[in-house]
């Protein structure tokens, strides 16, 4: 049986997926996008019940499609999911659901691609990974199961989680303060849970200041548009839009009852340690908070906008006890640990790319979502050009890019020297 043929295969259906297709449909390209689920599937079963986009509806969005509703409202996940569901519809994306790429090979003798798929072969003259940063959950191997006998806890990652009754009774173990590990431990304290939350290094921007979003601030002051540094260790963002949107305020969850520790370093004799670097993490975390606002009243001055002062903002109260006398270890039987709950993160998995598009590790190889091998691009990536590149309204703009990129590959292909 032969090849199903296209020009470009976009290989995943999220936000990255959608809109690659709607440039390439803009542009005249013929394409597949394939989605080994359903569209937006991650955020339909690969987040907690209660999750809502980090971000308000007027900003995290597509620019040609709004979000129903309140434009200053955070959208929860299945709003999200609804949202992009539509937007396939609208723009007629020719997604096929429920098939899985296997993997993609570089034809012989000539250019393009032979992808294996759970439904079949297909030709392409371009692939588009745009499966996303949350790929395959990791949880570091520091505490082997059964090391404690029955009392050791349950360990979950946080895209198992759900809801606080998911989890068995005892106390909770968040390890991760990013925006994810926050809210969750926000979550199970006002559940009523005795949670500690393991903290390490992060960025914590104020959620409103001055009477504007931490989105807006951000726009004009530039710093969506931060490019990616080779090599740089990019820090996590501690923010939520639950509960209407608030600033992330580790000194108030202290006081709330939430024992906060350092960043988890190991495990040995029933016991996690924790590093002494929680007062250094919070510190860090009030300057990059202080040094916005800093900056967000500097451009208020500058360009005379009215907007009203805010100085109770620029007041923190003193370190929590917690950081002025860390924990440095936990013996988990006897905290009562019934759950550990690691919100760290996700690793890549692009084992199913021809193996000159990734490095040694594994990491893509590529220039802004052009791949170092020709043919192949990816898109959805953390600060694939800039800070907003793994957001819906970011990953827009590197989609238009990479669209933009593929045409010019088209028209050095079709050129043919006029006759003599």
């Amino acid at each position: 049986m032969s090849a199903e043929r296209t020009d470009v295969l976009v290989v995943g259906a999220g936000q990255a997926g959608l809109a690659m297709s709607a440039h390439l449909a803009r542009a005249g390209v013929p394409h597949l996008v394939l989605e080994r689920a359903r569209i937006a599937e991650s955020w339909r079963t690969g987040r907690w019940d209660s999750l809502v986009a980090n971000g308000p509806a007027w900003h995290d969005r597509f620019p040609d499609k709004t979000f129903p509703g309140d434009p200053d409202g955070f959208p929860g996940k299945d709003e999200v999911a609804d949202y992009m569901e539509a937007f396939a519809t609208e723009i007629s994306a020719p997604v096929r659901t429920g098939v899985e790429v296997t993997q993609v090979r570089s034809l012989e003798g000539r250019p393009g691609f032979l992808c294996e798929t759970s439904a079949g072969t297909v030709e392409a003259g371009a692939v588009v990974a745009a499966t996303g940063a949350f790929q395959t959950p990791v949880i570091p191997p520091l505490v082997p199961p059964g090391a404690a006998g029955s009392t050791t806890p349950i360990q979950i990652h946080s895209a198992e989680y759900r809801n606080p009754g998911q989890l068995p009774e005892g106390a909770v173990l968040v390890v991760g303060a990013g925006s994810s590990g926050v809210q969750i431990a926000e979550e199970l304290l006002s559940a009523g849970r005795r949670v500690y939350l393991s903290v390490g290094p992060h960025d914590r921007p104020p959620r409103r200041y001055r009477g504007r979003d931490f989105v807006w601030w951000l726009g004009v002051l530039n710093k969506w548009d931060m490019e990616a540094t080779p090599g740089a260790d990019h820090v996590t963002i501690a923010v939520s839009g639950a509960h209407g949107g608030r600033t992330i305020d580790f000194r108030d969850l202290a006081a709330r009852g939430m024992i906060l520790v350092g960043r988890t370093e190991s495990y040995g004799e029933g016991a996690l340690r924790f590093a002494p670097d929680l007062a250094r993490n919070i510190a860090r975390g009030d300057a990059s908070y202080l040094g916005l606002l800093r900056e967000a009243d500097a451009h208020v001055a500058q360009n005379g906008l009215d907007l009203p002062p805010e100085p109770e903002a620029h007041e923190l109260g003193p370190m929590p006890t917690c950081a002025e006398e860390p924990i440095l270890s936990l013996d988990l039987a006897g905290a009562g640990i019934g759950t550990i709950l690691w919100a760290t993160g996700y690793s890549r998995d692009y084992g199913w790319l021809p193996a000159g598009a990734t490095d040694a590790d594994g990491a893509p190889r590529h220039n802004r979502g052009v791949s170092a091998e020709p043919g192949i691009y990816y898109l959805g990536l953390p600060w694939q050009t800039r800070r907003g590149s793994s957001f819906i309204w970011g990953v827009w703009f590197d989609a238009g890019y990479v669209a933009d990129h593929i045409v010019k590959q088209r028209g050095y292909a079709a050129y043919r020297p006029a006759a003599g």
